[in-house]
């Protein structure tokens, strides 16, 4: 899959576009080609590689013989280099000990269908095409596409659907086309920029013991750049979508998320993504939320509502991304809206302890109160500084938040307990063990390197590590989403068990940030294993079954891959083992390294801490060193 948004291409690693499942050349949601097929003499090549270059261009390599008394050895091969934008290069090269001449056929179709039609099997039949240009054209009622080719076809037959062209190869020799799929009369795809001060998210590096870490890193940041978005009315503004193929549109609650994780490579994606999402804010009975679609929740909770999770988000990026060095001017200008999802939260508690569901008679979640309750202290944090009022109020509600939580969301049972899932409105604890308790651990950055408290005191944050980091919960490949010995269990279940690489990320961060390293470095060796599985492009889940010996993650088939918050928490996942935790308004940085040091010795280059580049290492001693960091940057206690 190669992804540059809006611009997408699906292939199998046959490189032909047969028009069979997804394939097919997509742009802004519409299939713009869905089967191009490649003859050279007649035959079609036999495919021997197929690798992804970067996240936006794959690369297929087939062979063929050409020459009648050239023995079993190929003498052709063609090269077909594929980019989401909508281009293929065919390239055809000849080894033969004297002048082919080769027949090139092309064949060429579409249906023009909507992403959510061919997934529904509902794609319909291939248009008639017409000859346009140098290529070929195809039109419906929706939309129009266009096919050219450089050099021109010697050959084009509308009935057909085939150009063709006569090449001659001498011995050695090279011949290409570039074929150039387009919506009829538009340009190239314009993506957001990939490269260098046009990204607004750094080309980080990792080197180490562990050259997984560098091709994991190499290949998040890559994912984050191809699923970049702008905001069409402001187009300076970017955000990311939420993943491939299934969601490539803005999924707040998921940007936001992303986002946040992905400060370590600056504040720029943060600061775009903050104003996208203030110009959605709505006025009236429900100010300042920000709406969001209602997700899924497990076997056991009914449907979660992501517009409270995003509105709650939306002063916690906004406090971090000031940490990391967002601009003040920019914190000021989106300082409105932060407040606007305070005043949210305040008037939905209202002279209540807990944060109540989105539904009226739905259940209190413990996820949501811990992004509450975390709210609250940046949002008073972020308040204080700016000389607002209403900090110590939200500071007064969150103490009574967690004094109640911790008597009324614990489960005690003969395993030394656990934190419950939700409470029923009639009280009543939904026990089931659940990923979303990673949150919990989860408190946001406060001043000089400082993390907030939490919502569980010290001996019940041991006991959810010592869960967390147990069979039960730890797959080997990663957290699962619902215990293993639960009721409903599925492996593959969206929320009843299967891996969701944010959720990991999280709990790898909390655990470590609360010293409870063993168990954060399990979790991130699963991981990183599953990541080398699957290419080190990590889908936003994958089956919860249990790590074996020679065994390999199954992949969810209703995965999107890639994903933001996958990519985005496989920077989390190695950023946390130097544990940076900058405080850009006082000029420090603070470093709380991973002591255990899993990975052995890993240093991190080309991260953004107040829009310069810094640097760290970590030796295999534990022991954290800056090596590059913007002038009068100091190092914290």
């Amino acid at each position: 899959m190669c992804v540059a948004l809006p611009g997408l291409a699906i292939s199998t690693d046959q490189g032909q576009l047969t028009g069979r499942g997804l394939e097919g050349f997509y742009r802004a949601g519409r299939r713009m080609l869905s089967r191009c097929q490649v003859r050279v003499a007649g035959r079609e090549p036999l495919a021997v590689q197929a690798r992804m270059l970067t996240a936006d261009r794959a690369r297929f390599v087939g062979t063929l013989r050409a020459s009648a008394d050239g023995g079993p050895d190929p003498d052709v091969v063609v090269e077909r280099t594929r980019h989401a934008d909508g281009t293929e290069r065919i390239t055809l090269r000849s080894a033969a000990s004297r002048t082919l001449r080769l027949p090139v056929e092309v064949a060429l179709g579409t249906d023009l269908a909507e992403l959510s039609s061919v997934a529904a099997g509902r794609a319909g039949p291939e248009l008639p095409a017409s000859v346009h240009d140098s290529g070929l054209r195809w039109s419906c009622a929706t939309g129009h596409s266009a096919v050219t080719a450089e050099p021109p076809p010697a050959d084009a037959l509308a009935s057909a659907g085939l150009l063709r062209w006569e090449f001659e190869l001498p011995p050695g020799g090279t011949r290409s086309v570039e074929l150039r799929v387009r919506p009829d009369g538009a340009g190239a795809t314009r993506t957001v920029g990939r490269g260098g001060a046009t990204s607004p998210i750094a080309q980080a590096q990792a080197a180490g013991d562990d050259p997984r870490a560098q091709a994991l890193l190499h290949t998040c940041v890559e994912d984050l750049r191809a699923l970049l978005l702008r905001d069409p009315g402001h187009p300076s503004d970017t955000h990311l979508a939420a993943g491939a193929p299934w969601r490539c549109g803005l999924a707040p609650a998921e940007a936001l998320a992303a986002a946040r994780m992905t400060l370590p490579l600056g504040t720029r994606l943060a600061a775009g993504t903050l104003r996208t999402l203030a110009r959605t804010q709505l006025a009236g009975p429900r100010s300042g939320l920000i709406p969001g679609p209602r997700r899924d929740a497990g076997p056991h909770l009914p449907p979660g509502c992501t517009a409270t999770e995003a509105t709650l988000l939306f002063p916690v990026l906004l406090a971090e991304a000031r940490r990391w060095g967002l601009a003040a001017a920019e914190v000021e200008e989106l300082l409105p809206a932060a407040e606007r999802c305070l005043d949210w939260l305040r008037t939905a508690v209202g002279d209540g302890t807990y944060l109540p569901d989105s539904s009226p008679g739905g259940p209190l979640r413990c996820e949501t109160q811990a992004h509450a309750y975390r709210a609250a202290l940046l949002g008073a944090d972020l308040l204080d500084a700016h000389g607002r009022p209403g900090g110590a109020g939200l500071r007064q509600w969150a103490q009574v938040l967690r004094t109640s939580f911790r008597e009324d969301f614990w489960v005690e049972d003969r395993g030394g307990g656990r934190p419950a899932a939700a409470r029923a409105p009639d009280g009543r604890l939904v026990p089931h063990l659940a990923a979303g308790a990673a949150h919990l651990l989860d408190t946001g950055l406060l001043g000089s390197g400082a993390t907030a408290p939490g919502l569980l005191d010290k001996v019940q944050t041991e006991q959810l590590a010592r869960l967390l980091g147990g069979p039960v919960m730890d797959s080997g490949w990663g957290l699962r989403s619902l215990g293993v010995k639960e009721a409903a269990y599925n492996p593959f279940g969206h929320r009843a068990g299967a891996v969701r690489v944010q959720e990991s990320a999280v709990a790898v961060a909390g655990l470590a940030a609360a010293g409870y390293e063993k168990e954060a470095s399990s979790l991130l060796r699963g991981v990183l294993a599953a990541a080398e599985a699957f290419g080190h492009r990590l889908p936003e889940m994958y089956a919860g079954e249990q790590r074996a010996q020679g065994t390999a993650p199954l992949p969810h088939p209703a995965a999107c891959r890639p994903a933001a918050t996958a990519a985005a928490a496989g920077v989390l996942l190695l950023t946390s083992l130097a544990g940076i935790r900058p405080d850009a308004p006082a000029g420090t940085v603070t470093l709380r390294p991973v002591r255990s040091a899993p990975l052995g010795e890993i240093g991190l280059t080309g991260l953004r801490i107040a829009g310069t580049p810094f640097s760290v290492r970590v030796s295999r001693l534990g022991l954290a060193m800056v090596e590059e960091a913007a002038e009068g940057l100091q190092l914290g206690v």
